[in-house]
């Protein structure tokens, strides 16, 4: 069974950073993805890495100011997210899938990300 545990979420005030985390029992050859989803929206794409590549990919509207990365000891992903916006304001995931395919298998729990501005 494939876990994965995020933590990190919270209230920051806008222009403050947060730093999320995601831990998982499945490391190599796997992309991990970090989703959003705020209330009346649907879920959407913010970053991803992969686990044994390091390549990233970001969303345009968090280029510049989130940073996805990767602890391989830990097998931990991790978003810092710098220069929050009120809109920045969601449910985060992370989720897990096998390198080249396009479906996400595994998702976490979820934690929420509040800025107030």
């Amino acid at each position: 069974q494939v876990q994965l545990v995020e933590s990190g979420g919270g209230l920051v005030q806008a222009g403050g950073s947060l730093r999320l985390s995601c831990v998982t029992s499945e490391w190599t050859f796997r992309d991990m993805g970090w989703f959003r989803q705020a209330p009346g929206k649907e879920r959407e794409f913010v970053a991803v890495i992969g686990t044994s590549t390091g390549t990233t990919a970001y969303a345009n509207s968090v280029q510049g100011r989130f940073i996805v990365s990767k602890d391989n000891a830990k097998k931990t992903v991790y978003l810092q997210m710098n220069s929050l916006k009120p809109e920045d304001t969601a449910v985060y995931y992370c989720a897990l899938r096998r390198r080249g395919t396009p479906e996400y298998e595994y998702w976490g729990q979820g934690t929420q990300v509040t800025v107030s501005s």
